[in-house]
């Protein structure tokens, strides 16, 4: 009696007579094949100049960009979890071709060749468009906050660092004079100096003061680029082990970030373009976003569509130099209502207010106009209207909130009349409908990077950081090839045709 179970195969057991190959073991249709051959597209020659032919040989720069890309588009981001896998795991052995470089060989590698990565997202981003997956039809811009390797615990306010810096340059300073001291009593005595505790915490202390100082310098000129001229906010903050992230968040959710931007084109949801920023919000990202795209498929797309957050002037303002058929999502304020101000009992809004663009102006329900009172160093307007005639209208209770009585100010840039055409726009039928695409376009590749396990970077600083996001978009648009070839969507005419797909 054998019983109800299956036995396991002679083999199981015993050695094989005949020699054979460990990759046979993998099922034929597995992805592993097809990501092989599309590594073996890339380009690696502006990389390879820089290795040596003294010494011990290196591995090949395209077998570890092909690691990487493997790891990060099956969830494998840690350096040690990807030489563990290249031990362990037939499809990452075959990628790596039987190697296993060791994990600070591939963190080095992540870390020194930002810009091989951003090479190799654009490579990704043309041989997507050999294969027929981007048209450039139409392209959504779309923003997401990935956290920094980084913790808002390990971090102080410019008023603390002051206040640290003062403090640590007395203990210093005492702990020097204290030192100076005992070493002369020991050498009255002993001839010789000793004392090993307190040379000790001199230097812990020493090497505080240096990077309370480099914080300080950082988060100075950080606000001087920002806020030229203008005194530094004492409760401005800053990373000591990455000074060049930022605090973003909302709902109480608030950590150091940076901002990831991509364009996604809608026929496969490849990322045609991708940049890093620092910015918490996207009113300054459409023309690096833009640039990007231009950059990466050598034109701009035909149609854009982009929601609210990128409602700003100088955004409206690039999609309209570029000459990009582009739909932006109208903030609430600036909405039309359905009904009739008169016949309802709600606060008057900036779409309540007409812009007469020739005499710069605003008209109010009234029939009062708001002048310009004054501009800003950053380009905001604001018009005010008199408060004598404000405080006559039937309005005024709906529309003035000012405990003083002024008159009634509404706030905007230098380009309200390319916002108030594209509140027109997004009025009508078939740009809503445009523009309803857009939430299926870009929003569901965040939520596949997210959701594989990719949420926050593992480098420090922004240009490391770009060069990782742009391998984990790299790594995104790798597996829409992939899935495109293995749902027959496409046949490509390289690599082994002898695989079945489909």
């Amino acid at each position: 009696m054998t019983g109800p179970f299956k036995s396991d195969p002679v083999d199981a057991v015993q050695r094989q007579l005949f020699p054979g190959n460990v990759f046979d073991l993998l099922p034929t249709e597995h992805d592993c094949y097809l990501f092989h051959d599309l590594f073996q597209q890339l380009n690696t020659s502006s990389i390879e100049s820089q290795y040596s032919p003294l010494g011990q040989r290196a591995y090949h720069p395209r077998k570890l960009v092909g690691i990487l890309i493997y790891g990060y588009s099956h969830g494998v981001f840690s350096s040690r979890q990807l030489e563990k896998r290249c031990n362990e795991d037939l499809s990452f052995m075959y990628i790596a071709g039987k190697n296993c470089p060791n994990f600070r060989v591939l963190s080095d590698f992540r870390k020194d060749h930002a810009a091989f990565f951003q090479d190799c997202f654009m490579q990704t981003v043309k041989l997507a468009m050999e294969m027929k997956l981007v048209s450039l039809g139409h392209v959504s811009l779309d923003g997401s906050k990935f956290k920094a390797n980084s913790s808002r615990h390990k971090a102080m306010t410019y008023k603390s660092l002051k206040e640290k810096e003062q403090t640590l340059c007395a203990e210093v300073e005492a702990l020097v004079q204290q030192a100076n001291a005992c070493d002369a009593e020991e050498d009255a005595v002993y001839q010789e100096k000793t004392g090993y505790e307190l040379p000790a915490d001199l230097a812990f202390k020493q090497q505080r003061q240096k990077t309370i100082k480099a914080a300080k310098e950082a988060l100075e000129a950080r606000e001087e680029a920002l806020h030229p001229g203008e005194p530094i906010d004492a409760k401005k903050q800053i990373s000591f082990a990455d000074t060049e992230a930022r605090i973003m968040g909302k709902k109480g959710d608030f950590d150091y970030r940076y901002n990831g931007q991509i364009s996604v084109d809608s026929d496969h949801q490849v990322i045609t373009g991708q940049h890093v920023s620092q910015n918490a919000n996207d009113k300054q990202e459409v023309q690096e976003g833009l640039a990007s795209i231009a950059q990466s498929t050598g034109q701009l797309p035909e149609k854009m569509s982009l929601d609210n957050g990128y409602q700003s002037g100088s955004n409206l303002a690039a999609l309209e130099q570029a000459g990009v058929d582009a739909y932006v999502a109208v903030d609430r304020g600036e909405k039309s209502h359905s009904a009739p101000l008169a016949e309802s009992t709600r606060a008057l809004c900036k779409a309540d207010f007409s812009y007469d663009e020739q005499a710069d102006c605003f008209h109010c329900p009234g029939g009062q106009r708001l002048v310009l009172k004054y501009e800003g160093k950053d380009g905001n307007r604001c018009y005010q209207a008199e408060a004598a005639v404000c405080g006559r209208c039937p309005y005024y209770a709906r529309c003035c909130k000012s405990r003083q009585g002024a008159g009634r100010t509404i706030t905007t840039d230098g380009h309200e009349g390319l916002r108030r055409s594209m509140t027109k726009r997004m009025e009508q039928a078939d740009s809503k409908a445009i523009y309803k695409r857009r939430k299926v376009i870009v929003e569901p590749v965040f939520g596949h990077i997210k959701n594989g396990g990719f949420r926050r970077f593992s480098v420090r600083g922004k240009d490391k950081v770009a060069g990782e996001f742009s391998l984990v978009c790299a790594a995104h648009n790798m597996k829409k090839m992939v899935r495109a070839i293995m749902t027959g969507s496409v046949c490509p005419e390289f690599g082994n045709t002898s695989y079945q797909w489909g």
